[in-house]
């Protein structure tokens, strides 16, 4: 498949047809709306552990990466009756949002594996809906603002937000990348959805990405890198035959020196999953946090 990110500039978007198999068969630019991202720093894992297991994970997280943590609030973040402990986690590679649910997770939260910061809620919903994603869950208020979930094809569920009063966090200094596993079936619905959402672009696309990084050393598989103002994404492309843990990880973290990484995480209670591995320019490695939140680690090789 050719490079598609040539297709986009500013003010248009690419609409994208796709043949049999996969190679992009068709480019034509149409005027896109405006964007609605706001910036990487604004977009959040959530993740949901025990209220039990709360203060451990607060605790390795900020303790591996650094960053600290808004005061826990105890609120209903859902737009039916619940109850749940509250706070953002920011550190200089990644935020996380955070849920000790003291009740019954309601339909569909706890799916979710991102919140996008929005600059208007109604448009970007709108907009996505334009692009081929299902909104799962209508837009509803929360304490802060109000939010919305949607899903794209192949079943990639994210959760879009806006506050009352706009929010400024320091910007990262790497970028994490939102890890998605996609069927051959749904990732060029997926790919031509989402870049019409999000403005974004493929920076690459590998027909023949080496299978040690989905845990199958030996095999190969389709990987495709997108950037955009959200952020980082990268999809996996795969026939579903994973072993543990691979697509289980939500979110890859970029850090300067793994191997001080992983000893901080470890010395803090942290499972390493799967030992450093080399590919593709990084060192990897994947991580379960207390409360079982599942991540990626990895140092760019220079």
């Amino acid at each position: 498949m050719r490079a598609l990110h040539s297709a986009f500039r500013l003010g248009t978007v690419a609409i994208l047809t796709f043949g049999v198999s996969g190679s992009l068969a068709e480019t034509r630019s149409v005027k896109a709306a405006p964007t609605v991202a706001v910036g990487p720093q604004y977009d959040t894992t959530h993740v949901y552990v025990a209220p039990e297991n709360v203060d451990a994970f607060v605790k390795a997280f900020l303790g591996t990466f650094g960053g600290t943590t808004t005061k826990q609030v105890v609120v209903t973040v859902t737009p039916t009756p619940s109850s749940t402990s509250s706070q953002l986690l920011q550190t200089p590679v990644g935020t996380v949002s955070l849920f000790g649910f003291k009740t019954p997770v309601p339909y569909p939260f706890g799916a979710e594996r991102t919140g996008y910061l929005v600059t208007d809620l109604d448009r970007a919903i709108v907009s996505a809906k334009s692009a081929g994603a299902d909104v799962l869950v209508a837009l509803f208020p929360d304490p802060i603002g109000s939010d919305a979930v949607i899903q794209w094809p192949g079943g990639i569920d994210m959760q879009l937000y806006w506050h009352t009063t706009k929010p400024s966090y320091v910007a990262f200094q790497t970028i994490p990348e939102n890890r998605v596993y996609v069927s051959s079936v749904r990732v060029n619905d997926f790919l031509r959805g989402f870049l019409t959402f999000s403005h974004g672009k493929i920076v690459s696309d590998d027909p023949h990405a080496p299978g040690i990084e989905i845990g199958r050393p030996g095999d190969a598989f389709r990987r495709v890198r997108v950037e955009s103002l959200f952020g980082k994404l990268t999809v996996f492309v795969t026939d579903g035959h994973l072993p543990y843990p691979y697509g289980r990880e939500l979110t890859g973290y970029e850090v300067s020196s793994l191997s001080d990484t992983l000893a901080k995480a470890a010395s803090l209670g942290v499972s390493i999953l799967v030992q450093p591995y080399s590919s593709s320019g990084r060192t990897a490695a994947i991580v379960e946090f207390p409360g079982g939140y599942v991540a990626e680690i990895h140092e760019i090789n220079r």
